[in-house]
């Protein structure tokens, strides 16, 4: 859509600012949604991704192996920072978990957070992304089960090269801002562990979410994309504003863009994590939209809330 095309013409087209309705949120995650958000960026209020930062990039590994939990070949990247990557172990280094949005991946993930790495000035923690697929993050009725992949195989793997994945951070945009906030609340309230692997559960040192994609109701979530809950219960059991009490001592920096679906609940998660803590949470609504360009812009300040509490 050209730039310079008016707003009446727009208008005119059909394009509105009342076109994203529920049923919008999968496709804007896509990237596919009219109305809102192109009329956003042809006018110019969405912002651009941020320059390429200085400095050298993490050094990416990126392996694959057969997930129990999600029964399937899955990869897994880890981002090492280049000077622990040049020291012989990893063993001072702590780790935060990425999760990726919809449609996304392992690399898609690794490819947003390296920069933000580089631009936040990470050297004393390694990032670790993993391919989730669309599983909103939550085990699934036919047993993909994406957090028990993280907790028993993402992790131990980890640990197993030396890293120190006792205290994790956890970090995640659109579907996987959810899915951090999700995976927190059970580290937090001890209660993900299962009968498959009885190992010790690792702790949340601390939790970024950008773009949270929750939803205020199942009924919401059906009109949205009727593939993110099998069913009003499943909805019921995951719903991460109903577990907010697990995060009343788990630190927690939660963004999103001003002209986003997503912003009037991340407004209430936001205040409801004030009067839980007594205190506001972390990060705010600033100007931006539901993609990559604000999710590349806001994760050095996620990863720096994050290095903080890992430290």
């Amino acid at each position: 859509m050209a730039m310079g095309i008016s707003r009446r013409g727009l208008l005119a087209g059909g394009i509105s600012l009342a076109g994203t309705a529920a049923a919008g949120y999968a496709l804007v995650e896509a990237g596919t949604l009219p109305g809102k958000y192109r009329l956003a960026q042809a006018l110019g209020q969405c912002g651009a991704a941020p320059p390429p930062p200085h400095g050298p990039l993490p050094v990416r590994d990126a392996a694959t192996f057969w997930s129990a939990y999600r029964k399937r070949v899955v990869r897994m990247v880890t981002l090492i920072p280049p000077a622990a990557a040049r020291r012989p172990g990893l063993g001072r280094l702590g780790v935060v978990v990425a999760l990726h949005g919809l449609g996304g991946s392992a690399l898609g993930a690794a490819s947003l957070y390296a920069p933000a790495m580089t631009q936040a000035g990470i050297t004393r923690f390694a990032m670790i992304t993993v391919d989730g697929g669309s599983t909103y993050w939550h085990e699934r009725p036919d047993g993909d089960d994406p957090l028990g992949m993280i907790i028993h195989e993402v992790l131990p793997r980890a640990a197993a090269r030396g890293l120190s994945a006792a205290r994790v951070g956890i970090i995640g945009y659109s579907m996987g801002g959810y899915g951090a906030l999700l995976l927190a609340e059970r580290l937090g309230a001890r209660d993900a562990g299962g009968p498959r692997q009885p190992v010790a559960q690792p702790a949340a040192a601390a939790v970024a979410a950008a773009s949270p994609a929750i939803f205020a109701s199942y009924r919401d979530a059906m009109s949205a994309d009727p593939g993110a809950f099998a069913s009003s219960a499943e909805f019921a059991g995951n719903n991460v504003m109903d577990g907010l009490a697990a995060l009343r001592h788990i630190p927690a920096w939660v963004s999103c863009g001003s002209i986003d679906p997503f912003e009037a609940i991340t407004q209430l998660l936001r205040s409801r994590l004030a009067r839980l803590t007594g205190r506001p949470a972390a990060g705010g609504i600033a100007p931006g939209c539901h993609d990559d360009a604000f999710w590349a812009r806001s994760a050095p300040s996620g990863l720096a809330f994050l290095g903080k509490r890992l430290g």
